[in-house]
C-alpha cells in the first residue's frame, strides 16, 4: 500500500510564518510539521510516500527531505499549480497509486496513536474509503460526520449547527475509485473541489467505514492557537522523541 502527503495550499491562517514558507515546514515543538506524517505512515509500514507540494517550496521539501532514503522510505513528488482543494491535490496521485488502495494525510495533521491498526482495517476491507473521526470541541471548523451503529449517515463540512461532535480528520484511506468520484464532483464556493464531496460520494455508494480515534490529535494550520496546541500535545507525548531519521523509537 502507498500513502500520499498533502503538502500544498497557501497557509494563510499562519500569516506571516508562511510568506516566504510552506507552513508544512514551520517547526511544530522540535521537528519540522511535515516529519509527524511521514512518522505515521512509516510506522504502518508504508515506505512509497508521494509528496503533493504547491508551486515555489517543491524545491525546498526536495532539500529538506530527498529522495527518502535517509528515512528508509522512498519519496515521490507532484506539484500542486494552485489552490483548488484537497480533491484537486489527490487527483494528482492518480499515476502514483495506479489501481492500489493507499493512505492519505493532510501535512498539518498530526496524530499521538500509532494508527497502524486502523490502516490494516482497510487493507482488509474489500474496497471503498475508510475515515478517521474523532470527537472535538468546535465541530463547526470541520467537516461533521453524523454515524448511526456502524455506519456514517451523513457528512457535512463546517456546519452552521453541527449534528454530532465528530470532526472527520485529515486521515483518509481509498481505493483508486477515488480518482473517478474526484472527476464527477464540482466546485464549491469557494471555487475548490472538496474532500467532503468526494466523501459523500463513497456514502452514496455504501462503501464507506470510519474509526474513533481516542488520542490526541492536531490541526496545525488551523491557527496559531492550534500550532501552539499541537507543539505542547508533542512535548508531552510519544511524538518528542522522533530523531532527525525517524526511528521507530
Amino acid at each position: 500500500m502507498k500513502g500520499v502527503i498533502l503538502a500544498g495550499g497557501t497557509g494563510s491562517r499562519l500569516d506571516p510564518l508562511t510568506k516566504v514558507l510552506n507552513k508544512h515546514l514551520i517547526a511544530v515543538y522540535n521537528k519540522p510539521m511535515i516529519y509527524f506524517p511521514i512518522y505515521t505512515l512509516k510506522e504502518a509500514g508504508i515506505t512509497d510516500i508521494l509528496i503533493v507540494s504547491g508551486r515555489g517550496h517543491s524545491g525546498t521539501f526536495l532539500e529538506l527531505l530527498g529522495s527518502g532514503s535517509e528515512f528508509g522510505l522512498n519519496f515521490t513528488y507532484e506539484i500542486q499549480e494552485g489552490a483548488g482543494g484537497i480533491a484537486q491535490a489527490l487527483s494528482l496521485a492518480k499515476d502514483f497509486v495506479g489501481d492500489d488502495k493507499f493512505v492519505v494525510l493532510l501535512g498539518d495533521n498530526v496524530f499521538e496513536d500509532n494508527l497502524t491498526e486502523n490502516i490494516a482495517k482497510f487493507k482488509e476491507q474489500k474496497s471503498g474509503a475508510r475515515l478517521c473521526l474523532k470527537q472535538v470541541d468546535d465541530p463547526k471548523a470541520y467537516g461533521v460526520a453524523s454515524v448511526d451503529g456502524d455506519k456514517i449517515s451523513k457528512i457535512v463540512e463546517k456546519p452552521a449547527e453541527p449534528e454530532s461532535n465528530l470532526a472527520v480528520l485529515g486521515l483518509y484511506m481509498y481505493d483508486s475509485a477515488v480518482f473517478d468520484y474526484i472527476s464527477k464532483i464540482e466546485p464549491s464556493a469557494r471555487n475548490e473541489l472538496e474532500i467532503t464531496d468526494v466523501n459523500n460520494l463513497y456514502l452514496g455508494s455504501d462503501n464507506l467505514e470510519y474509526d474513533v480515534i481516542g488520542g490526541k490529535w492536531g490541526d496545525c494550520g488551523e491557527s496559531f492557537d492550534s500550532l501552539f496546541e499541537a507543539s505542547q500535545m508533542i512535548k508531552s507525548t510519544r511524538l518528542k522523541n522522533l530523531d532527525n531519521n525517524l526511528n521507530l523509537l
